[in-house]
């Protein structure tokens, strides 16, 4: 039986305002990635939400980003090498300690939004994040978009690298992400995000919207849990793909098997 990985950006709220539902989210992944202060998230929402990854048996996972609330992360930002270093330090590090707290470690790093897309096609701003991730632990895995300047950044530091597809959005012809201000950046609906994962797990492949298919690694799947079908996606991926023969598991599990 084959594995993968179900993962979900989590944690999104910040003070008193929520964003998804990160419980019933919680009770379909396997990995989460927990906003850590730069685009959402707060003390109170981290440790909220760890806790109840770590009830659920969910790996958990750093989801640093431009320090941007306002903007949700999805903007560019111009920071130096040293300046993005202690982005990720920081955020990290206060994840880490929040997960002390609950007796919970993080185990992956996953960037988010504008530095995660930028960081897929600009090998120096990909090297200074796996070199920030690498500083605060070797061991930390990866996890990146499948094919990007990301995973050969972390694999050239020495880190696990697990290659992930996104279930909900569609592709270029050059693998990178059609931009959310597009019409079409959106797979909406539950079923055509299982058909979308699984034309791409079939294929080994990235499939663009033109039909480009670009041969890659996939271990991982991500449902992003502030769309407002994010619950109802994510159950039916869990059951379409344990339908045809996958065992879904945690990071760790997936990366120690690799």
């Amino acid at each position: 039986m084959p594995s993968i990985n179900l993962n979900a950006d989590l944690g999104e709220g910040y003070g008193p305002w929520r964003m998804g539902d990160d419980a019933a989210m919680l009770g379909l992944v396997a990995s989460a990635n927990i906003a850590c202060g730069g685009h959402a998230g707060d003390p109170d929402v981290m440790r909220r939400t760890v806790r109840l990854a770590q009830q659920r048996g969910v790996s958990i996972g750093a989801h640093p980003s431009y320090p941007d609330l306002p903007g949700f992360g999805r903007r560019a930002m111009a920071l130096s090498p040293s300046e993005l270093e202690n982005q990720i330090a920081a955020q990290v590090g206060a994840l880490a300690a929040i997960a002390a707290l609950e007796a919970a470690r993080v185990t992956h790093v996953k960037p988010h939004g504008a530095l995660n897309n930028l960081a897929c096609v600009d090998r120096g701003v990909a090297d200074t994040i796996c070199r920030a991730v690498r500083a605060i632990d070797p061991k930390l895995i990866l996890l990146a978009p499948a094919g990007s300047q990301l995973v050969a950044a972390g694999r050239a530091a020495g880190l696990a690298v697990v290659e992930e597809i996104f279930a909900d959005r569609a592709y270029l012809p050059d693998g990178q992400l059609v931009p959310r201000s597009r019409p079409d950046a959106m797979i909406h609906g539950d079923a055509a995000c299982l058909a979308h994962v699984r034309a791409m797990l079939d294929a080994g492949a990235l499939i663009a919207i033109d039909g480009t298919r670009i041969p890659t690694p996939i271990g991982s799947i991500c449902v992003h849990g502030d769309s407002p079908d994010a619950v109802a996606v994510a159950r039916h991926l869990r059951g379409g793909l344990a339908t045809a023969g996958y065992d879904i598991v945690s990071l760790p599990a997936l990366a120690s098997h690799a």
